[in-house]
C-alpha cells in the first residue's frame, strides 16, 4: 500500500485542530484533516455549546419561577417541556458542528478525511485503506469522561456528561457522583428543570482546588435551590433497588443510602490517546495517558509531532486548547517563541451566578511565602446586583505587597465571568493594581466595584 504525502496532517477537529489546519492552508501547505466523529470536538458537541445552552434554558425557567419578586405572574403552574429544551440545544449544536465542517471543507489545499486514524510508524497514519505521511503532524485528540472503578458500576445504568444531555425527560431524582465543576453545573441545571438532585462527593468539601470561602459560597448557592449535598462519601458502590439505583457509602457512616432514578458519574476526564497507536510512532505519554510535550506543545519523544488541547494534559479547557494552537503557529510559522508557561491560569464554573478564577488562590499565595495583600467584598455591595436581585457571592483579590501586582482573583457573583477579564488583562500587561484602582468605571455596572475593592487592600493574615 503506497503512502500519500502531505505537508501537514491534523488529527482531530476540536478547538485547536481546525485553526491549525486553516493556518497551514494559508501557508500553502497541502494538509489533511482527519476526524472520526462530529466536527468541533468536545466544546461544540458535548461541552461548552450544549451545556451553556441548557444553562440558559434553566436560568430562564428559574427566573420565571421568581416572577413574584419582579412583579409579574406566569398565569399558572410553570411546566417544563424537556423535548423542546433538548431540541433547542440540539439545533444550536448542529449549526455549530456543520459550520466547523463547512469551514474545513472550504479551505484551500486541504482534504477532509472522515475515519479513525492510527499510527503505523513515525509520522505515518492509516485511515481505512489509506496511508498518509507528513513532516508535521498535529494531534488534537480531545478527551472523554472517566468511568470510575466502583463496585456495581457495570450492573446499573449510568450517565456521563454526554448521555445526560440526551435525556428527553427530566429525571425524577438525579444523583451526581462527583462534586466538581461538571457535576455542579449539571446539578443546578437539572434542579432548575425540576429534578430532585443529590450531589455525592468523596472529599470533605466541594471543589478541593478552591479556597474554603469559594467552596462554601458555591455550596450555599446550590443548597438554597434545594440541591442536597453529601460530602466525605468514600467507598461508594452502586446497586439496583427495584426501579431505582442505590448509592451507598460503606466507609462514611454519616451518609445514609441514597436511591435515585438516574445516576450521573462526573469524577474526571481522560485523554483520547488510546487506540491511535502512539507507540508505533514513538510518541510518549505520561502515567495518566497524556502526550508529553514541551513548552511549545511539541512531543518530547517524536520529531515533527505536536499535541494540543485536552490530550497534552497542560490544560482542560476550550480556551487552553485555542491558546495551544496560538503557541504552535507562533513557533512554527511566525518565529515567535511563545510558551505554555506564559499564560495566566483562568477558568470559570458556569453555575448561576458563576465563579470566575484567575491566577493563584489563597492557599497557593500562603505557600509561596510572599507578603501579600487581600481584599474581599460581598456582592450585596454592588448596586447593579441588588437591582437585579442577584446578590449572592463575593469578589476577592490577592496582591503582591511589594510589587503591587495582582496575584490572583475570584469572583463568585453576577457577571463575574465577564468582569474578571479586566483584572486578567491587567495581570497580562504587568500593571499594578493602582492602574485600575484609580480608573473611573461606568455606573451602574458590576465592574465599577473593582476599583473600590482594590482600594480596600489589607495585609493577608
Amino acid at each position: 500500500m503506497s503512502a500519500e504525502h502531505f505537508d501537514a496532517i491534523v488529527v482531530g477537529a476540536g478547538q485547536a485542530g481546525p485553526a491549525l489546519a486553516a493556518r497551514c492552508s494559508r501557508e500553502g501547505l497541502r494538509t489533511a484533516v482527519i476526524e472520526r466523529g462530529a466536527f468541533g470536538g468536545t466544546c461544540v458537541n458535548v461541552g461548552c455549546v450544549p451545556t451553556k445552552t441548557l444553562v440558559a434554558s434553566a436560568r430562564a425557567i428559574h427566573m420565571a419561577r421568581r416572577g413574584a419578586e419582579f412583579g409579574f405572574a406566569t398565569g399558572g403552574e410553570l411546566r417544563v417541556d424537556m423535548p423542546r429544551v433538548k431540541a433547542r440545544k440540539d439545533a444550536i449544536v448542529k449549526a455549530s458542528t456543520e459550520g466547523v465542517e463547512a469551514w474545513m471543507r472550504g479551505l484551500k489545499n486541504t482534504e477532509v478525511i472522515v475515519g479513525q486514524a492510527r499510527f503505523t510508524g513515525p509520522r505515518t497514519l492509516q485511515v481505512g485503506d489509506r496511508v498518509l505521511t507528513a513532516p508535521r503532524i498535529f494531534l488534537n485528540l480531545g478527551g472523554r469522561a472517566v468511568l470510575p472503578d466502583l463496585p456495581g458500576v457495570h450492573d446499573v445504568p449510568t450517565l456521563d456528561n454526554v448521555s445526560v444531555m440526551q435525556l428527553d425527560a427530566v429525571p425524577e431524582h438525579l444523583v451526581i457522583v462527583g462534586g466538581s465543576y461538571i457535576g455542579l453545573e449539571f446539578a443546578q441545571v437539572m434542579r432548575r428543570l425540576g429534578a430532585q438532585v443529590t450531589v455525592v462527593e468523596r472529599s470533605p468539601r466541594l471543589l478541593p482546588r478552591e479556597d474554603d470561602d469559594v467552596a462554601d459560597g458555591i455550596r450555599a448557592i446550590l443548597q438554597a435551590e434545594g440541591i442536597r449535598i453529601e460530602l466525605g462519601a468514600e467507598c461508594l458502590s452502586l446497586s439496583r433497588q427495584g426501579t431505582q439505583i442505590a448509592i451507598g457509602a460503606e466507609c462514611a457512616t454519616a451518609m445514609p443510602p441514597i436511591a435515585g432514578s438516574h445516576v450521573l458519574l462526573a469524577v474526571g476526564r481522560r485523554a483520547n490517546t488510546d487506540g491511535i497507536g502512539l507507540a508505533a510512532a514513538g510518541i510518549a505519554t505520561d502515567a495518566r495517558g497524556f502526550i508529553t510535550v514541551d513548552e511549545q506543545c511539541r512531543s518530547t519523544s517524536a520529531e515533527g509531532v505536536w499535541a494540543v488541547g485536552d490530550c497534552n494534559g497542560r490544560g482542560a479547557f476550550t480556551h487552553t486548547a485555542w491558546n495551544d494552537h496560538e503557541i504552535v503557529v507562533a513557533n512554527v510559522f511566525d518565529n515567535d517563541p511563545r510558551r505554555i508557561a506564559d499564560r495566566i491560569p483562568c477558568y470559570a464554573l458556569f453555575i448561576d451566578p458563576p465563579l470566575a478564577r484567575i491566577g493563584a488562590n489563597e492557599a497557593e499565595v500562603r505557600t509561596s511565602g510572599k507578603p501579600a495583600l487581600r481584599a474581599k467584598m460581598p456582592m450585596q455591595r454592588v448596586g447593579r446586583a441588588r437591582e437585579a436581585g442577584e446578590t449572592q457571592g463575593f469578589m476577592k483579590v490577592l496582591v503582591d505587597a511589594e510589587s503591587r501586582r495582582l496575584l490572583g482573583a475570584a469572583i463568585l457573583g453576577m457577571n463575574g465571568d465577564e468582569v474578571i477579564h479586566g483584572m486578567l488583562d491587567m495581570m497580562a500587561a504587568g500593571q499594578t493594581v493602582d492602574a485600575i484602582a484609580r480608573t473611573m468605571h461606568i455606573h451602574p455596572t458590576v465592574s465599577e466595584l473593582v476599583p473600590t475593592l482594590l482600594q480596600q487592600l489589607k495585609p493577608m493574615r
